[in-house]
């Protein structure tokens, strides 16, 4: 016994030195942070309501917190050297109620005579901090009480957890609609909001200094429907946490308007739904653009009326303006509602047996495109024969029938300039050719060739049996298996699901807007690019794969999407690096082998365990990690070399690392209203657009890959 308890005891101290020996992750860190202001936060609890947190807040100690929960933001390591704040002074001004908010601002405006002039106000290093410890008290004081409907910037929520929710969780809807909501932050919310942190906080210091930002325009909130360019990254860090208690009052007055309906018995309803005559109705709030989401179980009429009331509370009650996306719909049209940049839609789900139906349609479509792909080859190699065939009979020395007048060679020698080569010649006869056979526009010359020329001149048994058997395989694949259906036995009881779609034409205008396709969808060079570093090269292409894999990870159609984005990033990766080298592709690909195996190239391949590990990291760290799940995608053009005469420090907030290169910021997308939003192309103000910043070269690589946001980036820094 004494022998098995020592090996235990062993057993338990090895399991102990492995957990010390294991870093802690960024998320880990913070919470260890946030958890040292959460204990003294509530210490000023009594008599239902919090008191005196300025206490909190003008605490060396706590402003000390805040300034390393930043750097851990930042990917800085707190081992490091930091900037050397006067933490003492500044709990002084903010205990005496002399911390000057406007003095410690700074703001830029954008550039250029064409564009519209916006200024976008920052907080500076002092300010920054001190929003900081704001966002963290205050969070230690809501989090625990919010509505669980919400899901934006809410620890182990986000998009993808409301998607989910959506998918399955929500039974047997019978409507459903979207509302996004469109207003700035002005006095009217803002009286609003403080009103309503009332109930819970008594602390006229507090909200004077929240409105002291305010005054100072360094506090931003807009509520949905921005422009392109525009969004919370670049708001400020109170942003997410003000949004969410003020939204939360729309919580607790859906909740309470969903019961009035749940337990109202509604005439009408009884007659249309006898064995569901109540309404029930589910909401589920994304913050990063506040689209709000509704599914409803009952008649359209109640379901009309429960829309008209949500949208007369949020205009009259808390003063948002309400665009309708679109009207109601029923869950079982086929156009399906958007929502995050997604289609949901609602289908009947198949029983085994017509899975099984379906898939040997699948398989017959494949060996269908396959034969396609083999007899359009195989024409297209006798073409290209036929060309070098003829290309060598018109040679001059091969010609004889140049002296006849009559003859038809005689006749086409006119098209020949004086001097043209023979080769010239023959193209230009075959374009001639070409517009005579009336080529439709975007043809190339192989499928002309193959259509008029090859085609033609193959015996006519083979070319009949041919397209019957493209027309009845294309008959068979698009047919609705009705006969089939009714044959399977009980194909007619379904069960339907709720599925969400990405529309694939849409991730192609973006890369088309990117700069990464060209207009006929094939990956092109991104040029701004080609003066970097290898390593950054792959990190952005990198970083744009995996952001979008992260965002599109829960739909239905994930694995069609990850190809095409793969593919395409991948071959523009490629093509970027071999302008750069001027080699070919193939070597390219031969050289950067390694670095390429961070972007997946087929749907087979999966993620690597550590980007799972940070894809699983950041799915729970909405509230920690402010800015980066959803952070703009922009671009890093080389600006200048930084000479010894005038030395350049890295930009991100807590990094004294020199830097060798300025880079000027370029903005991917500027369109100000689309039809689609994807989230966290989003989210970055036109006025950061060529702006320049230093940064090292680990920070480049953390914003490419995702790592941190322009929110870590102190665009006033010059030191």
């Amino acid at each position: 016994m004494g022998l098995a308890k020592n090996l235990a005891n062993l057993l338990d101290e090895s399991c102990v030195c492995e957990r010390k020996s294991k870093p802690k992750t960024r998320v880990e860190v913070k919470k260890f942070l946030e958890m040292l202001i959460k204990k003294k936060v509530k210490e000023q609890y009594s008599n239902g309501k919090f008191r005196d947190l300025m206490k909190v807040i003008a605490d060396p100690n706590t402003l000390k917190d805040a300034y390393d929960c930043i750097r851990v933001t930042s990917n800085v390591d707190l081992a490091s050297d930091a900037d050397s704040l006067p933490f003492e002074s500044m709990a002084k001004e903010l205990a005496n109620g002399h911390f000057e908010v406007g003095a410690n601002t700074y703001s830029i405006s954008t550039k250029g005579t064409k564009l519209k002039k916006e200024e976008l106000v920052f907080p500076k290093l002092k300010l920054r901090v001190v929003q900081e410890t704001v966002r963290i008290v205050l969070e230690v004081i809501y989090r625990p009480h919010f509505s669980k409907i919400s899901h934006g910037f809410r620890s182990g929520r986000g998009h993808w957890s409301a998607l989910k929710y959506i998918r399955k969780e929500i039974p047997d809807p019978d409507w459903w609609f979207t509302l996004i909501l469109n207003k700035s932050l002005d006095e009217c919310i803002l009286s609003k909001l403080l009103s309503s942190m009332e109930d819970k906080i008594e602390d006229h210091g507090l909200f004077e200094l929240i409105k002291n930002m305010f005054d100072a325009r360094v506090l931003n909130m807009d509520f949905g429907a921005f422009p392109k360019g525009h969004g919370l990254p670049q708001e400020g860090v109170l942003s997410p946490i003000l949004m969410n208690i003020y939204l939360d009052l729309f919580d607790r007055e859906i909740y309470r308007m969903s019961m009035q309906y749940e337990t109202s018995n509604s005439p009408n309803a009884e007659e249309e739904h006898s064995s569901n005559s109540k309404l029930r109705g589910w909401f589920r709030r994304q913050i990063s653009n506040n689209s709000i989401f509704f599914a409803v179980s009952g008649p359209k009429e109640v379901s009309l009326a429960f829309k008209s009331e949500i949208e007369g509370y949020l205009k009259n009650s808390l003063y948002l303006e309400v665009e309708s996306e679109a009207d109601i719909l029923a869950c079982s049209d086929p156009r399906g509602v958007r929502f995050l940049g997604t289609l949901i839609k609602r289908r009947p789900k198949e029983n085994p047996a017509v899975q099984a139906v379906h898939k040997l349609k699948d398989k017959i479509k494949i060996f269908v495109e396959q034969k396609q792909e083999l007899w359009d080859e195989g024409v297209s190699r006798i073409g290209k024969k036929w060309l070098a065939h003829g290309l060598k009979k018109v040679k001059e020395s091969e010609i004889k029938g140049l002296a006849d007048t009559s003859s038809i060679l005689h006749q086409i020698s006119f098209y020949r300039k004086p001097g043209m080569e023979t080769d010239h010649w023959y193209k230009l006869l075959l374009k001639v050719w070409i517009q005579d056979v009336n080529a439709k526009r975007g043809e190339t010359e192989e499928t002309v060739l193959a259509k008029h020329i090859i085609e033609p001149a193959l015996p006519k048994e083979l070319t009949d049996s041919y397209y019957e058997f493209q027309k009845r395989a294309k008959e068979y694949i698009s047919s609705e298996t009705a006969s089939t259906l009714a044959l399977l036995p009980g194909s007619a009881n379904y069960d339907f699901i709720t599925e969400i779609i990405v529309p694939v034409n849409v991730i192609m205008k973006r890369l088309h807007r990117y700069g990464l396709t060209n207009r006929e969808g094939q990956p092109r060079t991104c040029y701004m690019l080609v003066l970097m570093d290898d390593d950054q090269i792959v990190d952005w292409f990198t970083g744009l794969v995996n952001r979008w894999l992260k965002w599109y990870s829960e739909c239905d159609n994930f694995i069609q999407v990850k190809q095409i984005i793969s593919y395409q990033v991948r071959m523009s990766c490629v093509r970027t690096l071999a302008v750069k080298y001027r080699i070919h592709e193939k070597e390219i690909e031969k050289k950067f082998d390694l670095q390429l195996s961070k972007i997946p190239i087929t749907e087979e391949i999966e993620l690597e365990e550590e980007e799972e590990a940070n894809a699983r990291e950041s799915r729970l760290d909405g509230a920690l990690m402010y800015g980066i799940n959803y952070s703009g995608l922009c671009l890093l053009s080389l600006a200048r070399m930084v000479g010894e005469s005038r030395p350049c420090y890295c930009f991100v907030i807590g990094c004294s690392a020199k830097v060798s290169c300025v880079y000027a910021v370029q903005v991917m997308e500027r369109q100000k209203f689309p039809g689609w939003k994807t989230g966290f192309c989003s989210s970055i103000h036109p006025s950061l657009r060529r702006r320049r910043i230093g940064l090292c070269k680990q920070h480049v690589s953390d914003l490419f890959n995702g790592n941190i946001s322009l929110q870590s980036v102190d665009f006033g820094a010059w030191r």
